[in-house]
């Protein structure tokens, strides 16, 4: 194996700050942020969803209003968008 051509491999922890949830494990990716956890400091990557504050997961619903969705996409489009294309006659060839 070729050397200094692999990023490194080290633990990391991913911080959800929504849910205030902190995973520690390991990772390549690159990152300035730094954090103390168990007495050794560790790279910080921040998160905005993980498993702790996804909705599928959590099982809290979000409400969705697709009510409406269609109606107003014909009004911005002009209502005809989903209408079948009309069929060109080909000109007459020549002889």
């Amino acid at each position: 194996m070729k050397k200094e051509i692999h990023p490194k491999y080290r633990e990391v922890v991913f911080h959800d700050v929504e849910a205030d949830y902190k995973i520690l494990t390991r990772s390549t990716i690159q990152t300035k942020d730094t954090i103390s956890l168990d007495g050794k400091e560790y790279p910080l990557v921040k998160l905005e969803i993980s498993s702790a504050s996804h909705p599928y997961f959590t099982g809290a619903e979000k409400f969705v209003d697709t009510a409406g969705r269609v109606e107003r996409f014909t009004k911005k489009f002009g209502g005809d968008y989903f209408a079948k294309p009309t069929k060109k006659k080909k000109p007459a060839g020549r002889l």
